[in-house]
């Protein structure tokens, strides 16, 4: 087993808590899936959110979804003058038997345009 870093995001549709849990249900289990790992090889998630999304902490969905026993860290991204809006990133670091260039880095809805290369 190694320690590996995986990283996501999706754009959400307004700054509500509704549309931060849901960007936030979606995109956790979209890596967990992608990556065929469970949240017990789940060592931490940083979570991030562009500025204009203030209206709930991201960590509190990620609870939701099976993520009660993992830390997790909300930050807010840098405010770069004409960055995508409405972010929300992750990287989870995790313990799994991949080379890095196995590792799948799952960018959804408008965050696509983040990492064109990676993008699902």
């Amino acid at each position: 087993m190694s320690v590996r870093a995986i990283r996501g995001a999706i754009q959400v549709e307004a700054n509500s808590v509704e549309a931060i849990a849901s960007g936030v249900k979606e995109l956790l289990p979209a890596i967990l899936l992608a990556n065929g790992i469970v949240t017990d090889q789940v060592i931490s998630v940083l979570l991030t959110a562009t500025p204009d999304l203030n209206a709930d902490f991201p960590a509190a969905s990620a609870r939701e979804v099976g993520f009660g026993s993992v830390p997790l860290l909300c930050a807010t991204e840098i405010d770069v003058p004409g960055a995508l809006p409405r972010v929300i990133r992750a990287m989870l670091h995790c313990e799994i038997s991949v080379l890095p260039s196995e590792i799948k880095h799952i960018y959804l809805k408008g965050a696509t345009a983040l990492r064109k290369d990676l993008a699902q």
